[in-house]
């Protein structure tokens, strides 16, 4: 496969795969609540002469080659928007109160990109390429309902590929980041702590147990896990982000909601830290005459990239892209005069594939702040750049080639 080959195909349908964005960009759905997209990334896929698989609650499957024996490499996207009113100033704006404010229209349409780059090539495919339609991303449960229904089955899947647009980054739009071997995404873990006391008049506090006294306690001391508890090496953030209690400003109420987040990039850290506030909290209630339950809800492990996998995709990129347009995050660290790991404060559901196959997570410019593109990820505001559309299709497609081919 001649990577200049690929990438004039790739511009040649630049047109259809902004036409496919646009149409995702302006319908929107959340969550696992993906029927319009399913149905739309479905025909789509139909007319290339696909037979997608529907996978869990709102997944897809389509498949590429197979004709010849080999490995089996996986490529996905994300499906799902925000429930963000858009304010971004383009003449596709979604009008329904949810937007694709994390570029997740991108990745879909750059995969069914991908997939009709890897039809017109599917007689030369060392193997077979599954594409994953994913739903839920941003709640972080997508990836691991679609991993139970049996995604990385049948074939099974030997390595897997990521792609994420990101926004206001200085460099050109088509630009790739590959990341380095190791995390490079956080786990992540919302939680809420529900304190019980007993109401009273709040002339008469002697008379009940306050629960906001409580949770203004668990608040303080859970802070203790990081500054106290922690080595300098173990990093983490632990969020409360909302507390909710009472409707009367003279009533002591009978419980409080608090609500938060955690982020570590290590297994054992997050294990400690969730161990800990549930200790922490039960027994700052029990002192007071008060219970404290903590629950967890969604969330996802740390994002982990294969070092083997990390080499091979930085060697098919520069291929593919050219030096100019492809680095990897040592090369960054090593031009900035920084000589830490990058890692991204954001957590990313695609973690779980991560845990099961070798993976590797490439990030693709999409929009320079001085060209316009000012705004962050889940800003009202954002705005990606479509000129990086085609170029993504075109790494999806040949980064899968080229490590079948290299890995008969």
């Amino acid at each position: 496969m001649k990577p200049e080959v690929l990438q004039e195909e790739a511009q040649k349908l630049h047109e259809i795969i902004v036409s496919n964005r646009r149409y995702l960009h302006t319908h929107p759905e959340t969550g696992f609540d993906l029927k319009e997209t399913v149905s739309y990334v479905k025909k789509e896929l139909e007319d290339m002469g696909y037979e997608p698989i529907e996978c869990g609650k709102a997944g897809l499957i389509a498949v590429a080659g197979g004709k010849k024996p080999g490995k089996v490499f996986l490529i996905r996207g994300d499906m799902d928007a925000l429930p963000i009113k858009e304010e971004a100033d383009v003449d596709f704006a979604s009008d329904s109160g949810r937007m694709h404010a994390c570029g997740h229209d991108m990745h879909t349409a750059m995969l069914l990109g991908a997939a009709r780059l890897l039809k017109m090539h599917e007689d030369e495919i060392e193997g077979t390429i599954k594409l994953m339609f994913q739903p839920a991303e941003e709640i972080f449960e997508g990836s691991h309902d679609m991993i139970e229904a049996g995604v990385l089955k049948n074939p099974d899947v030997d390595a897997a590929l990521m792609i994420h647009v990101m926004a206001g980054m200085p460099f050109e739009a088509g630009t790739v980041i590959v990341s380095a071997p190791g995390v490079s995404a956080p786990a992540a873990d919302y939680f809420d702590i529900k304190v019980r006391g007993k109401g009273c008049h709040g002339s008469m506090p002697n008379a009940g147990v306050d629960p906001l006294n409580v949770a203004a306690h668990i608040l303080i001391a859970l802070q203790e896990i990081n500054a106290r508890e922690l080595a300098m090496s173990e990093q983490a953030v632990l969020t409360i982000g909302t507390m909710n209690a009472g409707v009367a400003a003279n009533v002591i109420p009978d419980t409080v909601n608090m609500g938060g987040s955690i982020r570590t990039f290590d297994e054992e850290t997050r294990a400690f830290i969730k161990e800990r506030m549930v200790e922490i909290s039960e027994g700052i209630a029990k002192s007071f005459r008060a219970e404290a339950e903590v629950i967890f809800g969604s969330g996802c492990p740390t994002l982990v990239n294969d070092k083997d996998l990390s080499v091979c995709a930085e060697k098919y990129v520069k291929e593919l892209l050219g030096q100019q347009k492809a680095f990897s995050v040592a090369q960054l660290n090593a031009m900035s005069g920084d000589s830490k790991s990058s890692k991204s404060a954001g957590s990313e559901d695609f973690a779980y594939v991560s845990q099961e196959v070798p993976s590797i997570m490439l990030a693709l410019a999409a929009g320079q702040p001085d060209k316009g593109y000012c705004y962050p990820q889940h800003h009202p505001m954002v705005k990606f750049d479509e000129s990086a559309l085609a170029g993504g299709s075109a790494v999806y497609a040949y980064t899968a080639l080229r490590w079948l081919e290299e890995h008969k």
